[in-house]
């Protein structure tokens, strides 16, 4: 599933197409994704200028001059694609349909923007701008890690007598919004902590460590556009390019690359999902 840096890349590769520009039709051709979708959302769609285009967490939201809000969540294999010229830099034809092209915006600049979803685990809902935070989506998430809530005293108090696993405290999206297992795998390992240490048995001066290099995490996979493991793209299509620099993600029996280092990278699982470390560099 398309974590943090992968959202914010779409959303980035969406806003030249859609932000101040008008949706002339929006198709919705089926009744449901993961959810239903919201009651005639191709005709509140259509006509609306898009004010604004912003993420919180794993989710896009798009302003709309209506007052309302569209909320977008990519789900395992969900795709949001960009076509056409808005810019008026280069000539680029818009290219035929596809069985799983699900939504389509057709923008008065002529762009198209296509959601496409094999796997239908994606998601699109309609609310008002003013209370979008109070989405039952939205309402229960902690802070962005990149935003100024996110701090040392805010990790430390969250953290501080818990007896989860330091890995799934940091996957709690109550705690730190927008985190996956890709990039607490790879923050933990630059921060030196085995991802079963008890998330409230590790001292205040880590706990507060994790903070900048969760956000350097984010920001070099942003800057990369992302990782494209198995079906992410960029909304140009393109790929994105984090998953050549991992340090243990996907990495287990390869050698760790901290110098010096002569053990190679496990893998164990926790609550079903896989966590790579190294274990003399992570305690």
């Amino acid at each position: 599933m398309p974590e943090l840096p992968e959202v914010e890349t779409v959303m980035r590769g969406l806003a030249p197409a859609m932000t101040g520009a008008m949706i002339v039709r929006a198709d919705v051709n089926r009744p449901d994704l993961r959810w239903p979708f919201p009651v005639d959302m191709a005709g509140r769609l259509t006509g609306q200028k898009v004010n604004q285009l912003r993420r919180r967490s794993k989710y896009i939201l798009a302003d709309l001059a209506s007052g309302e809000s569209l909320l977008i969540h990519l789900g395992m294999s969900g795709r949001m694609l960009v076509s056409g010229d808005p810019l008026g830099q280069f000539v680029h034809d818009h290219p035929a349909p596809e069985k799983h092209d699900h939504v389509v915006l057709h923008m008065a600049n002529g762009a198209r923007i296509t959601f496409n979803d094999p796997r239908r685990f994606g998601a699109m809902d309609l609310m008002e701008t003013v209370h979008a935070d109070a989405h039952k989506l939205l309402a229960v998430l902690g802070p962005e890690p990149l935003g100024n809530d996110f701090h040392e005293a805010h990790l430390i108090a969250a953290l501080k007598g818990r007896m989860m696993p330091i890995k799934s405290a940091l996957l709690d999206q109550k705690i730190v919004a927008g985190l996956g297992n890709i990039y607490v795998c790879e923050a933990l390992f630059r921060a030196g902590i085995h991802p079963a240490r008890k998330a409230g048995r590790i001292s205040a001066t880590r706990v507060a460590s994790l903070v900048p290099i969760i956000r350097q995490v984010l920001a070099e996979a942003i800057e990369a556009g992302g990782s494209s493991l198995r079906d992410f793209r960029q909304a140009d299509g393109e790929l994105g390019y984090f998953q050549h620099t991992f340090d243990v993600y996907g990495r287990e029996g390869a050698p760790c690359r901290s110098p010096g280092c002569s053990y190679v990278i496990r893998r164990i699982v926790q609550s079903g999902r896989s966590s790579f470390y190294c274990p003399t560099c992570q305690r």
